[in-house]
């Protein structure tokens, strides 16, 4: 009898091994299922510039890569209650992951509080100084960048002159930094060189060509101009080439080739700065995807992707953790053609 009631010990405990690991297997199945099938919205100023265009290519293409649901949202022109009700949107729809390009950064911050409540990891692009995110991911330090804009456009000026200042907004965080490095820069190394002002497009074209009319008759000694957004060194351009001052006035700013392609070609922009918009959208992904999966984003790291390769990691005033790439890109009319997006 001992004999037997030992055998059916022996026997219950397979059994009981076996339902659980009966239990267990479909649970597993769930959880890489769930890591397969990861929804990441990104939420752009605006889907209508060339310049989220090429972002969204880096996005699908990470979609493609990793395997998860990641696509690109914003609305038709650049502003931050149509950008935050998206947002809103989304975080009731219950996506896994947010990258969000704040048109206006202190304005999305309680939007992007409320996702970070909901369980919702909240990455930032262009926006280094946010007060509420997992990360915000930088192509690259942005008070350097502003530097070597005013190296570039000094050199271009001879060192003397006068110059206006253009950014998309003034509560654009990275634009205000740009500038704001760019004038320090200069105060502290050219001093025959003065600014004028910086001025608000509001990333409208329109908006800049008009200003910079009506800076150029008001202000006949204006030397140079940098910009921020995309679309500036486009609009201050044709205000200049159609005055006859190309050959007077040197423009440099943040842009690409498909919107200063024409302008760098007859010299009415001189230099465009720019990142690869594309693998800036790619890597803010990825780093939303690894956290999703529970891991850690580290000083040094190579996330894989091109300028990406040893990041830093700076907690901004905020104590959110910035991801600083490596480089940008300065394109003009003697390689504009290798950089055509």
């Amino acid at each position: 009898m001992e004999g037997k009631s030992r055998q059916s010990k022996v026997m219950l405990a397979i059994v009981l091994v076996f339902i659980v690991a009966l239990l267990l297997i479909p649970s597993f199945g769930v959880a890489a299922a769930k890591k397969r099938d990861f929804t990441i919205g990104v939420v752009v100023k605006s889907v209508a510039f060339n310049w989220f265009k090429r972002m969204e290519e880096g996005i699908k293409k990470f979609a493609e890569d990793y395997g998860v649901t990641a696509f690109m949202q914003g609305p038709p022109i650049a502003d931050s209650a149509q950008q935050i009700a998206i947002i809103e949107q989304l975080i009731a729809q219950g996506v896994d992951a947010l990258v969000i390009v704040p048109y206006g950064v202190k304005e999305h911050e309680m939007v992007q509080k409320e996702a970070m409540d909901r369980g919702i990891i909240v990455i930032t692009h262009e926006a280094a100084r946010t007060k509420y995110a997992h990360f915000d991911v930088e192509a690259f330090i942005n008070e350097e960048y502003g530097a070597e804009m005013m190296r570039q456009l000094a050199a271009r000026m001879g060192y003397k002159g006068e110059y206006v200042q253009f950014v998309g907004s003034y509560t654009n965080d990275s634009h205000n930094q740009w500038q704001d490095a760019a004038r320090a820069y200069q105060e502290a190394n050219y001093p025959e060189m003065k600014c004028i002002g910086k001025f608000e497009t509001k990333e409208d074209q329109a908006i800049g060509y008009n200003i910079m009319k009506d800076l150029l008759k008001k202000y006949p000694n204006i030397r140079g101009v940098l910009g921020s957004a995309a679309g500036d060194v486009v609009a201050a351009g044709r205000a200049i080439e159609e005055a006859g001052l190309s050959d007077k006035i040197a423009v440099v700013g943040t842009s690409i080739v498909s919107y200063a392609g024409e302008l760098l070609r007859t010299g009415a922009v001189d230099l465009a700065m720019c990142w690869d918009p594309a693998l800036a959208g790619y890597v803010s992904c990825l780093v939303a995807y690894k956290l999703l999966n529970g891991e850690s984003i580290t000083e040094g790291m190579d996330l894989g992707v091109e300028g990406y390769n040893n990041i830093k990691i700076i907690k901004n005033e905020h104590g959110v953790p910035v991801i600083y790439g490596q480089g940008w890109i300065l394109i003009d009319a003697s390689n504009m053609d290798k950089y055509n997006f």
